[in-house]
This record gives structure tokens, sequence and C-alpha cells, in this order.
């Protein structure tokens, strides 16, 4: 079973690393007392915005629960944007906090829990799914349609990390969605199937598809599916690879910490890597034209290489915007790292 414990851990790749300059900031917040209250949000509200919940059904009839982010006295008519991500963050994090911004420059936003985590419907917790997670961001732009101050033929979307792969998926397959933007954009097909720069061979997929399928037995016998490893331990002991410290800093630390959040808290199922080992999300990319595409990713990131394929294998108007010296995780919550102005520009051009 340890190459499937290996598969599950790169489940994690939603995680990343972070930059030299911003240790210090989260080593002293490390010292503070981690907010467990389910209402906390990793980040302060703007004054020039209002927030409120918002709950939509998918195709599928799963429950999914959202934060619609508002700017005051805004009108009517206005462009919106979904925004999810990273792959087990929840709405009080990453993408909460690009809602607050893009809703503070104009945008009607929503901010939302992929089914079967966070404050999501679906059963059983803490899985994930190709199909239901690219119709996520697909039942997220019929909510936004139906608001009155909104009109549906200005609506884009934002994915974050592994959400990314998703947003790029939907607004392959979604005609509705008229503009996308993803940061630290992973491919989960891709990277769990093929291993990180795709070095898993031949045997190690075999072997980690028979395994998965032996631990089908063990869920099928028991009655239910078995959690996998732990995300993140409880504490750090001071031997564990680099990717894995960099990933307890932003996760297990006051800095994004959320109980609701699989990556702070929590174990996806063992068998999660199932639906990801043959379902290649990004086949149909070509299809996002003539729509534009903007890709942002750290210069230093460990996950640059999934945007750049991507721009390479997508037709015409796209855009990879790669930030000097950050790496994955700084665009999850440094907001003058995150490029926010280029993130209003690029929908405010598209969304009309």
């Amino acid at each position: 079973m340890k190459r499937l414990t290996l598969i599950i851990a790169a489940t994690l790749l939603s995680l990343g690393q972070i930059s030299a300059q911003k240790k210090q900031k989260s080593s002293n917040q490390n010292s503070e007392k981690m907010n467990t209250s389910k209402e906390h949000y990793t980040f302060k509200i703007s004054e020039k915005v209002t927030r409120q919940k918002a709950s939509f059904k998918n195709r599928y009839g799963i429950t999914l629960s959202g934060d619609l982010y508002l700017p005051k006295n805004a009108g009517n008519n206005l462009s919106a944007i979904a925004i999810s991500g990273p792959f087990g963050a929840v709405q009080q994090q990453s993408s909460g906090l690009y809602a607050n911004q893009m809703a503070e420059r104009g945008f009607v936003v929503l901010a939302f829990d992929p089914s079967y985590t966070g404050e999501s419907g679906g059963e059983p917790r803490n899985l994930a799914s190709p199909e239901i997670n690219t119709e996520d961001f697909s039942a997220a732009v019929d909510f936004l349609g139906l608001q009155k101050n909104v009109d549906r033929n200005k609506i884009g979307i934002i994915g974050i990390c592994g959400l990314g792969g998703f947003a790029l998926n939907a607004t392959a397959v979604d005609k509705r969605v008229k503009a996308v933007a993803t940061t630290s954009l992973y491919d989960m097909t891709r990277v769990m199937s093929k291993g990180y720069n795709d070095s898993v061979t031949a045997d190690q997929r075999t072997k980690t598809l028979e395994d998965l399928g032996q631990q089908r037995w063990k869920d099928a016998e028991n009655g239910k599916p078995t959690d996998g490893p732990r995300n993140l331990p409880e504490s750090l002991k001071g031997n564990e690879p680099q990717f894995v410290k960099e990933y307890f800093d932003y996760y297990r630390t006051p800095r994004g910490f959320h109980v609701n959040s699989v990556n702070s808290n929590g174990a996806w199922l063992i068998t999660n890597p199932i639906a990801f080992m043959n379902m290649p999300i990004l086949t149909y990319i070509k299809e996002i034209s003539p729509r534009p595409m903007l890709l942002i990713a750290g210069e230093n990131a460990h996950s640059r290489y999934f945007s750049e394929d991507i721009f390479k294998a997508a037709n015409e108007p796209k855009e990879l915007m790669i930030i000097p010296n950050a790496v994955h995780v700084d665009l999850y919550d440094i907001a003058d790292v995150i490029p926010f102005d280029k993130l209003e520009s690029f929908f405010r051009a598209n969304l009309k």
C-alpha cells in the first residue's frame, strides 16, 4: 500500500510552497491560538463590500454552500464571478479572500465550497470528483445568473490551484462562461494519475490501481469508505519533507487554518484517487477559445509547469502571467503578491 499512500499524498498538491520573505510572518503567527470557530474567516471583509450566505443545487441534486460578496451601492446589470479553491480548502480561506477583493472592485462574486467538502452537501464526506467538481462551477454560474442585479451574459470564473483545472474544464463545456482565470493552477487528474512532472511509471500506475481495488473490497466489507492518511499532522516533528513543513505553515497555523478545511483538519477518503486515474479533465482545453483565458503562476512555484503546459495547449486569446519571485502558496493569501489589479482589468475587459 506504500504506493497508494503516495498517491493519496498527491491530494495535498493544492498546498505548495511559501516564499522565504513570508516565513517570518507566519512563524510569528504560530505562537497565536488558532481560531476553531466555523464562522471564522482568515481575512477581513472590506468596508466597501457586503457578504451574505448563498445556497444552491448542482445538477446532481447536491446542495452547495457559498458566500455572495456584493459591492455596496453598485446598481444593476453587474458582471459576476464564481470562485473556488484551493483543492481541500473552504470559502473562508483563499476563495473568500479573492471574492472580497473582486467585489471591492465592483463585481458580484460567489465563493463556494465544492461538493462533499466544507459547508456544502454530499455524502460521503471528503470526496472529490472530476465530473461533479466541474459541475459545481456551472451550478455557481446558474446561481449568479438568477441574481436580479447580475447580467447573466457577463459571468466569469476563477479557479485557485486544484479547482483551477475544474474551472478550465467547466469553461470548455459551459459556453455561458465568458472568461476564465486561474492562479497556481493544478490539473488534479494529471498529477494523481501521473505524479509530479509525469514521473509515475506504467508499473507504478498498475500497482496503485491494484491497491485501490483491494481497498474497495475492504470498504465494501466494512460498509463504508475509509479515510486516507491525515493531510497534515497536528504538529511537526522536524524531520518531515520541506513541502510538508510549508503546507503546515499555511493550513495548520493561524495564517490559513479553518476547521472545515480538509487540508487544515482532516483527510481525503483513501479511494479518492479512483475517479482521477483515467479521466483527463483538460482534453478539450482548445474549446475555451474564442473566450479569453488568464493563467497566473509564481515564478518559483513547483506547480508552474501546469500553467505553462496549458498555455501551450490552449488556443488564443490566452495570457500567461508569471509573478516574479512568487511560489505556489503566495497566491493563496498574500494580497500584495496576488495581481488583483490584473484580474480586475481582465474581467472588466472581457465581461461586457
